[in-house]
């Protein structure tokens, strides 16, 4: 019978479309399970073959938790807001909302034909205004909210009021910018503005000047993550180190608790490794050291304060504040160029180039508090203001970083842990040791000399012990259009949160999307977006007189923003009053099973958990970690085409030709090449661009062959196979399938789609096995043991390889299965229906029509996975070769539930064996039960 894949998908997704077969309820009393796929962004060149892996694995694992009976939460949205879309609307200036709302419908339509299980009613866009209310909701919270250290969470703002109220500063052990002290009565007599400047310090959301990555070309700054190699990820702009005034939040303050967290998280090692690094904890001392002829002191944080005795010179970040005081007038220039030449790199360049030394002296030497010698000061960029105190005393024998410096600058190398090798040639980083030259600490191993000395600096007032962590606060504005708007206005020069009853701020209208002329954001553009506090309303701009009309914040908030909270948003998408339902965030918990790219480890993983943590220490949730299983997909790889142009010329040779020119490797689009072949169709080459028109040729055997090569797939290598076209010719389930079969899930793998036409040939065969020639015909006559066994043999695979993952494999035992029972001419209900609910979770349309066709009017996807049944997959009979001194001669068969002593006796008394005999007794007989029997004669 004819496999019409075009036919059955269409009308088996427009069921699932009008009967709303996968809308998830959240009255039931089945067990729960969520699964969910990492926020797609919609760009504009839609998805290619690469982007629907983890959602094909996510939605099989869906599948079948919802055969196991679970009511499964398997919802779709759209992280909406972004820089492609803001970067068009300046180029051509249509408004991003535009742009979004098609590149969305663009991917909504592409997911819809892949047949994705996706409960469509629960869709959250980023960029909708009933969504990023909430998102400024939440901002509110934390903007209103401290981190109390005693109790370990964030509290209210008003109970630190309370404590100012009461105590003022005594007793206080809070995350905070700066370290204050005042008495409640100095609080009490405090201004208004001043106590508002008082609270920044310690809020959760709080506003203050930061250095920065400011991308002029982008006109924005730029996270972390954001930038690669000094440039911007997107459009690869310069990007400088700028102090700005910025929106923070204070993720620092939950570096503990998110590292100790990781401990109870299913995660894939490498990216716990990587949150584990870059929180970065340490524990060391901070000390405290004089500088000469000045009143300033530097403060250093140190891991090894056992080696303080060999600490020959200091060095500080360029933008450390002290550099300007500290530096001397015959230094100052040098240090002026040196402090331009970083901002030029990221903070992330600066700790990635470990081979580099570089530096400059400030002229000025600081006091080593414990041997009394001149330490000279230099600046360098190995040294970040962000991590400690920006501030590091270099110890160049025990140290590899400073003692390259040491070495470039001609500096004392003083060994003060004990050792064979010659630290004048190579640092020696050990623990293992004994410290020498170091007074009181000599003889000591490294933790009774780290505890002494730390002792002996709190005994003389000069620092303490403590632990730090690399983690800095999360920058959280942007100078840009396409984001939420930040819910602040300002008085007298202070920020304010709007009511949560003027939410959502909505963005404005704009007349163009780059920053005014003045430099502010684009937001600076709008003539509607100025706060009215009498009539508590967004009015016009040119209202603003600073009395009752005040100005909004003009940046708006971070791409990560959205994506931080929308996991919660699913369980209660619609509901007007709050962000989530403290009952339903109850029900459906964490997220089961999570899937996405690595590439979020220190951002959107980070900041999620972040967000989630706080939400649960004010009570509006009741789990600390949003994500409790999760798996990092693979990458799809592209199969590039090159063409080799001759230098100089329009002439191009083929590829077993190019080694007697001089050529140049050019992408050609796959699109370009005959069928499945390497062979390039020259005419549509030519058609491809105008600069190809007149295009030569040097052929072998009359063809042009390409070289192929495997790569990133990427629109810029022009080797993207789009889905919609697998789905046209071999169908959504091939498709499925195919992405499935090509290996496992976390490893990349290079996609050809010469192969999809084996699991096109299986899905023909699976069809064929339910039909008579052209009529469907399945027998209601009882299995044989063999086709039992057949059948079990498969559910025990597959319930293995769905629950480890493996679906790859699960793909092969489907192709095995089918193959037996189309050879054994197996046509009976009782295994054809298990088949069908067994292979829907990977290919559900096919597995549609057929469990309508066996006469269900009911869609498979609520059906009860099959039960494996052990007995069917016990062997009645064994097939033993019989080995006489070393070469088999014959094959007996015999039951499975003899004993070694009966199979013996059954094989001596066998007529082939006793014609070998020929009356002779056996010297052994070795029986290896269910496996073979050796004699020897």
């Amino acid at each position: 019978m004819f496999y019409d894949h075009q036919q059955i998908e269409k009308k088996w997704q427009k069921y699932w479309e009008d009967n709303q077969t996968y809308k998830t309820s959240n009255n039931t009393d089945k067990p729960k399970f969520y699964v969910l796929d990492m926020f797609p962004y919609p760009s504009g060149a839609g998805l290619h073959v690469g982007h629907p892996l983890g959602y094909i694995a996510s939605d099989i694992y869906a599948r079948y938790k919802r055969h196991q009976g679970f009511n499964v939460l398997h919802p779709v949205g759209y992280d909406s807001f972004g820089l492609p879309a803001e970067q068009y609307a300046i180029q051509t200036g249509q408004h991003p909302a535009i742009t979004t709302e098609q590149n969305i419908n663009r991917y909504e339509e592409q997911l819809r034909k892949i047949g994705f299980s996706f409960d469509w009613s629960r869709e959250v866009r980023t960029s909708d205004a009933s969504y990023y209310k909430w998102t400024q909701w939440i901002f509110i919270q934390l903007y209103h909210s401290w981190y109390n250290k005693n109790t370990d969470k964030a509290e209210a703002i008003d109970s630190l009021i309370q404590h100012f109220e009461e105590k003022g500063t005594e007793g206080l052990n809070a995350n905070q910018n700066d370290e204050l002290n005042f008495t409640a009565e100095e609080w009490k007599n405090a201004s208004d503005l001043d106590k508002e400047d008082i609270l920044l310090n310690y809020r959760l959301a709080y506003r203050a000047e930061t250095t920065v990555n400011w991308c002029p070309a982008l006109g924005t700054v730029l996270a972390n993550d954001e930038v690669k190699d000094g440039k911007s990820e997107r459009g690869g702009f310069p990007v400088f180190q700028k102090k700005m005034m910025q929106w923070s939040m204070r993720i620092s303050a939950y570096s503990e608790r998110l590292l100790q967290g990781l401990n109870t998280l299913d995660w894939p090692q490498p990216l716990k490794d990587s949150q584990e690094y870059w929180i970065g904890k340490s524990q060391g001392a901070q000390v405290q050291f004089q500088v000469e002829g000045h009143d300033e002191i530097v403060e250093v944080f140190t891991t090894r304060p056992d080696t303080i005795f060999g600490a020959t010179f200091m060095v500080l970040a360029p933008e450390n504040p002290l550099v300007e005081t500290i530096t001397t007038d015959a230094q100052k220039a040098e240090v002026d160029t040196y402090i331009e030449e970083t901002s030029k790199k990221t903070e992330r360049d600066r700790m990635s180039d470990v081979k580099n030394v570089s530096g400059a002296f400030t002229g000025s030497y600081a006091i080593n508090p414990f041997s009394n010698e001149k330490m000279p000061i230099y600046i360098s960029d190995y040294v970040l203001m962000g991590y400690g105190t920006g501030a590091v005393m270099a110890v160049p024998a025990h140290d590899e970083r400073d003692h390259r410096f040491a070495k470039k600058f001609n500096l004392e190398i003083k060994k003060v842990v004990e050792t064979e090798e010659d630290v004048q040639e190579k640092s020696f980083d050990s623990k293992d040791s004994v410290c020498v030259n170091s007074d009181f600490l000599n003889g000591l191993h490294y933790n009774d000399a780290k505890a002494k000395i730390i002792s002996e600096i709190e005994t003389r007032g000069i620092g303490h012990g403590t632990t730090n962590y690399r983690q800095r606060d999360a920058i959280f504005s942007r100078q840009r259009y396409w984001g939420e708007p930040v819910p602040i206005y300002y008085k007298d020069g202070m920020p304010y949160t709007l009511p949560a009853s003027a939410l959502p701020l909505e963005l404005p209208e704009v007349e163009k999307y780059l920053p005014t002329e003045d430099g502010d954001p684009p937001l600076g553009n709008a003539k509607e977006f100025a706060w009215d506090e009498a009539n508590q309303k967004v009015v016009a701009t040119d209202l603003i007189d600073d009395k009752t009309v005040f100005p909004l914040e003009l940046s708006t908030m971070p791409g990560w923003a959205g994506s931080s909270w929308y996991f919660l948003r699913y369980m209660d998408p619609q509901n007007d009053g709050e962000f989530c339902a403290k009952n339903l965030s109850d029900y459906w918990g964490q997220v089961d099973l999570y899937i996405g790219g690595s590439e979020h480890a220190t951002g959107h993983l980070l900041y999620s958990r972040f967000w989630n943590m706080f939400l649960k220490d004010r009570g509006w949730i009741s789990h600390d970690e949003p994500f409790q299983k999760l798996i990092n997909q693979g990458m799809i790889l592209g199969m590039s085409a090159f063409v080799y142009r001759i230098d100089g010329t329009n002439q191009y040779v083929s590829k077993n030709l190019a080694k007697d020119y001089k050529t140049q490797q050019i992408h050609v689009d796959v699109s370009l090449l005959k069928g499945t072949s390497d062979e390039l169709d020259t005419e549509a080459f030519k058609a491809w661009r105008p600069d190809y028109a007149d295009a030569e040729f040097i052929l072998e055997d009359g063809k042009y062959i390409t070289d192929r090569e495997v790569e990133k797939m990427s629109k810029s290598k022009y080797n993207v196979v789009n889905p919609d076209d697998i789905c046209e010719e071999y169908g959504a389930d091939g498709l499925r399938l195919y992405e499935m079969f090509l290996g496992p899930l976390e490893q990349s793998k290079p996609w050809n789609t010469q192969g999809l036409s084996g699991v096109y040939g299986f899905l023909k065969k699976f069809w064929n096995l339910y039909f008579n020639g052209e009529v469907f015909e399945v027998s209601d006559e009882e299995p044989t043991k063999a086709e039992y066994k057949v059948l079990h043999t498969l559910i025990k695979k597959v319930v293995y390889d769905i629950e480890n993952f493996s679906f790859n494999t699960s793909v092969s035992s489907f192709m095995i299965a089918v193959n037996e029972l189309q050879k054994i001419k197996c046509n009976k209900r009782n295994i054809l229906e298990p088949l069908a609910v067994i292979i829907s979770p990977y290919a559900p349309h096919i597995c549609e029509e057929l469990w309508n066709l066996l006469g269900h009017d009911t869609s498979i996807e609520f059906e009860k996975f099959p039960v494996l049944n052990e007995d069917y997959l016990v062997e009645d009979e064994i097939e033993y070769p019989v080995s006489v001194n070393g070469k088999m001669k014959f094959k007996i068969s015999l039951s499975a539930q003899l004993s070694a002593k009966e199979v013996e006796d059954l094989v001596i008394s066998n007529e082939k064996m006793q014609q070998i005999l020929e009356g002779k007794t056996p010297k052994k007989i070795i029986v290896v039960p269910h496996r073979i029997v050796n004699i020897v004669i």
